[in-house]
């Protein structure tokens, strides 16, 4: 795992300050403090930063950039490929030849011979970006899932991208601009969608693309894969025989996430997924899994603690368990770090915990770690998925959807001053014709979007909707799906958004911010074309029961009890301590920031303060990322 950053002056015919390159490297040293190297090329047109966090060969043959036989070639690289050894066999039975042990130099070998196609032999996670010099032309490739991220930006001339966007920010033409329009759709997804990000101008590489930048200076983005593309139809494989092909197919990706020449271990919460990553690889090692649990102080902190189900996993499996609790001040002492590691907001609380668990990990002497990002939107995990997926087949809903458009909107006029906030959303896109299910975290919909942000914002712009971004991964859904049912819909959406955009970026910011890789076995692409295969009645019955049959897939591998009890979720007491420090921390930023800029109606902010609303944490996330890197103060 490493960091990557660079620069590649197209019509700009100063060569590259070396300085400036390793600053931009430099920016990022915590994503890959074992190691660092830049590279210029003969021209000086193009540049390559490296940070390397040592995972595989840790001798300096795994030094980069790395270049092949003949220097023609060059790669800065982030990410696993756990495939490497196989591709490596066969790339030597074709003629290549190799100075180092890891995954990065048969990337580099593969390119070589594959072209850009390389990216669909790769089986892992990873960003890279590397430079031809025969063809002059440069390629920048992020993973089929997006759990690397890679960002990039155009201007005066030059391409500049990194694997944060601090590394491009330290550009001095990089301007610091909000994208309003970016910005809006933030305020539905908690994230901006792909490709563009909160900073007007820096766009991030979507999942399962990669893009090609000639001399020319045009960006050809290719899209390489789609989680449908491997996707079978097993609709009618029985339910015993479809959960022994799930535990076969994790138990694999499991084993696959264990290569390593470093201590590896798992983020252990204490619920399904954590615990059958625990399981299964203590099944496969001789020594004792390596576990870190998190929790909270004092009695607000209690109803989201897993430490008792942590301990008992722990137990059972033979774990060297550890354990950290955090309070309220942890928190407030922290978000200025926070913010500065997210680089655009991640407005997910969740992101304080993941930080300080990875920390645990990292000062307990571990460098990788397994998590479970993945499983709840493959299976239905969510009780607000179930809760949506009932109203998707309600009659009476489905009735409303049916009636005239003309009259739906009538109704939702007359109805909507007497629904909740959330109901009012559902019935305003059944009148519109929308779907239903936008994503797995959403904060505030159209309706109070119109209330919240200012007018003269709203005029900026324009007569916009985040339904556009639905639409879209609609679009695509219908052309590619080989199974349509509400689960394999809400699933597409979320592993085009929410899981890339924010929780994967959650677990890659906070977790490399302590200089820790984290592995999402849940999300090896093949176990998701797997999930893919099956139906929406396989994998929660007609009953609606939460994953019904990944829980059927892992009974026997993990204790009953782990299985069978309530869902909690991995949550942080943020209600709570609103009522209390951070209630008042809050609405000091959020009042100033209304006071002098024009983003939010004060009154509406007021609203939410005053009745405690969860949803001002996001607000709070905005105005301090926007504190930090577009006012700079």
């Amino acid at each position: 795992m490493c960091g990557l950053t660079g620069l590649f002056h197209i019509t700009d015919s100063a060569p590259i300050d070396a300085d400036l390159l390793g600053k931009m490297t430099d920016v990022i040293t915590h994503r890959g403090p074992d190691d660092d190297g830049t590279y210029l090329s003969e021209a000086g047109h193009v540049g390559l930063g490296s940070r390397r966090l040592s995972i595989i060969d840790l001798s300096p043959a795994g030094h980069m950039p790395m270049h092949n036989a003949d220097g023609s070639i060059w790669i800065a690289y982030n990410g696993e490929s756990y495939n490497f050894a196989p591709l490596r066999e066969d790339l030597i039975r074709k003629g290549h030849t190799f100075k180092s042990t890891g995954d990065t130099e048969v990337v580099l070998h593969l390119y070589e011979e594959y072209g850009p196609d390389c990216v669909k032999l790769l089986r892992g996670m990873y960003a890279f970006a590397i430079w031809d010099t025969r063809k002059q032309r440069l390629m920048l490739a992020r993973d089929r899932i997006g759990i690397k991220p890679l960002y990039y930006t155009q201007t005066a001339g030059k391409l500049i991208f990194g694997s944060e966007i601090k590394s491009i920010l330290q550009h001095p033409q990089v301007e610091r601009r909000v994208d309003e329009t970016a910005f809006y759709h933030f305020m539905t997804f908690l994230t901006s969608p792909a490709p563009n990000t909160l900073f007007a101008g820096i766009k991030k590489l979507p999942p399962a693309h990669y893009a090609l930048i000639g001399l020319d200076g045009a960006l050809n983005l290719q899209k390489y894969w789609d989680p449908f593309d491997d996707a079978q139809d097993l609709t009618k494989v029985n339910d015993a025989d479809a959960a022994q092909l799930i535990q076969d197919k994790l138990r694999e990706s499991i084993k696959l996430r264990m290569v390593s020449d470093v201590p590896f271990g798992v983020l252990l919460s204490g619920g399904i997924d954590s615990s059958t990553n625990v399981a299964l690889m203590a099944e496969q090692m001789d020594r004792p899994v390596q576990t870190y649990t998190i929790g909270y102080e004092g009695q607000s902190g209690a109803a989201h603690n897993e430490f008792m189900y942590a301990r008992q996993v722990a137990q059972q499996f033979g774990a060297d368990h550890h354990e950290l609790q955090l309070a309220e001040q942890d928190l407030l002492d922290f978000l200025p770090k926070l913010i500065y590691h997210q680089d655009e907001p991640i407005a997910d609380p969740v992101c304080v915990p993941v930080y300080f668990v990875s920390k645990l990990a990292k000062d307990s002497g571990t460098t990788v770690v397994q998590v479970g990002e993945g499983a709840d939107e493959l299976y239905s995990g969510y009780s607000h998925w179930i809760a949506d997926q009932r109203l998707m087949q309600n009659a009476v809903f489905k009735g409303f959807g049916m009636l005239p458009k003309p009259l739906r909107k009538l109704a939702y006029g007359a109805s909507q001053s007497m629904l909740s906030e959330v109901r009012a959303e559902y019935v305003r896109r059944t009148a519109h014709g929308e779907e239903l299910f936008w994503g797995g975290a959403i904060a505030f919909g159209e309706r109070i979007k119109r209330r919240l942000l200012s007018p003269s914002l709203l005029n900026r712009v324009g007569a916009i909707s985040s339904h556009e971004i639905v639409a879209g991964y609609r679009a695509a859904y219908n052309e590619n799906a080989t199974i349509k049912d509400d689960l394999s819909w809400m699933t597409y959406v979320d592993l085009n958004l929410r899981l890339p955009e924010l929780l994967l970026m959650r677990v890659d910011k906070m977790a490399m911010a302590t200089s820790i890789e984290p592995r999402v076995p849940f999300l090896d692409h093949e176990f998701v074309s797997l999930a893919l295969s099956f139906s929406q009645r396989q994998k929660i019955g007609t009953d609606f029961q939460p994953k019904k049959l990944l829980k059927q897939a892992v009974r026997g591998v993990i204790p009953d009890e782990i299985i069978d009890r309530k869902k909690q979720g991995f949550s942080v007491p943020v209600k709570a301590w609103l009522n209390d420090t951070l209630g008042n921390y809050t609405r000091e930023k959020l009042q100033a920031f209304c006071a002098r800029t024009d983003y939010f109606n004060w009154p509406e902010v007021e609203r939410l303060l005053n009745a405690n609303d969860e949803l001002v944490w996001y607000l709070l996330n905005f105005v301090l990322w926007h504190e930090l890197w577009i006012e700079e103060i």
